[in-house]
């Protein structure tokens, strides 16, 4: 089957001129700036942040594809991994016409931005083991679906999808399958990335938020194709990574083996937890984890929630989640935060 990225674009995207900033019309060195009207005199602070910054965030795009191995190209920076998200209705999906599939229990902004964007959205709920219901995903699409998106490592489950059944999809379907991997550093699976050369269709969304810990400064990254990039680009806000974000990120990302260490005691420590919550009685099932949480079943999940929050230990009760009933998710602290939760479930009576 082949596939046509220009078939799946609205037409009024195709047709649009995007916006021209001055940093786009000049990106190079010089003495003096007097084109963007911006402040010429500084900013109130210890460092100044008066000039616009880099549109296209060049630099920093080339230290991540120095580290994940993708040339600079095939790469979107965006605020979050929300915006990249979010542009991907507004160019693929037709309001009020087409649809995109989201699997169930899963991370809520697919639907959210679906809802914003006026795009119908069609639930496949995961089986019970938080797989892929292929067959039903299949009877599911028709020819306004454009997009499926697939969480793995699966928020709120834990669990990373099969990937043979990850594969099937992007081999027999006709639109994008973006796989969000924003606990992919937890995982035992590798990344899709490597698969970017043989799948067109194929978008992977990463994050600093969580094994980089930069969620603060809300830095989300896309992974594609270049026709997929050059659309993000051509729809995205011209400034839509500041310049301290820009700055910050390319210092942290020469901290790699700080990561490492975090995310190499963050598994250790949810193995530890996984053991540690086994004993108690009022523990029904711990379910599988490729991610810095955990989901749990628990008896009278609400009453332990608020027994928690009661001590100061705030967990995330997912129990109107559908296949999540009598759950809590429980993200992997600290050692010493870890024991505090563990002591504190242990004075907890039923």
């Amino acid at each position: 089957m082949k596939f046509e990225l220009d078939k799946l674009v609205r037409e009024n995207i195709k047709k649009m001129t995007p916006y021209s900033s001055a940093r786009h019309e000049y990106a190079g060195e010089a003495a003096i700036f007097l084109d963007a009207n911006e402040n010429s005199f500084g900013s109130p602070l210890q460092q100044n942040y008066n000039r616009y910054p880099d549109p296209l965030q060049q630099k920093l795009k080339e230290k991540i594809s120095s580290i994940k191995g993708v040339p600079v190209q095939n790469i979107f920076l965006g605020n979050g991994s929300d915006e990249a998200i979010d542009l991907l209705f507004r160019i693929f999906c037709n309001p009020g016409k087409d649809n995109v599939i989201i699997l169930p229990p899963t991370y809520g902004m697919y639907e959210v931005c679906a809802e914003v964007n006026d795009v119908e959205v069609k639930k496949v709920p995961l089986l019970p083991n938080f797989q892929l219901n292929l067959e039903a995903i299949e009877q599911s699409i028709d020819s306004n679906t454009k997009i499926i998106f697939v969480c793995s490592p699966n928020n709120p489950t834990g669990n990373s999808i099969n990937r043979n059944d990850i594969e099937i999809l992007l081999n027999n379907v006709n639109g994008l399958v973006i796989i969000d991997e924003a606990y992919i550093n937890y995982a035992r699976q590798k990344s899709f990335i490597p698969e970017l050369i043989e799948y067109p269709n194929l978008v992977i969304l990463q994050t600093l938020s969580k094994a980089w810990g930069l969620a603060g400064l809300r830095l989300g990254m896309a992974f594609a194709g270049q026709p997929v990039i050059d659309y993000l680009n051509k729809v995205k806000y011209p400034y839509n990574v500041n310049t301290a974000t820009q700055q910050l990120a390319f210092e942290a990302l020469n901290n790699i083996s700080s990561v490492n260490n975090w995310t190499k005691t963050t598994v250790e420590q949810r193995e530890w937890l996984i053991s540690q919550l086994t004993k108690l009685a009022f523990v029904n099932k711990i379910y599988p984890s490729d991610a810095n949480f955990i989901l749990v079943k628990i008896q009278n999940s609400k009453n332990i929630y608020d027994y928690l929050t009661g001590k100061g230990i705030i967990v995330r009760d997912r129990s109107k989640v559908i296949l999540c009933d009598e759950c809590l998710r429980i993200t992997i602290g600290t050692p010493d935060e870890n024991k505090q939760l563990i002591d504190a479930l242990k004075t907890y009576s039923v």
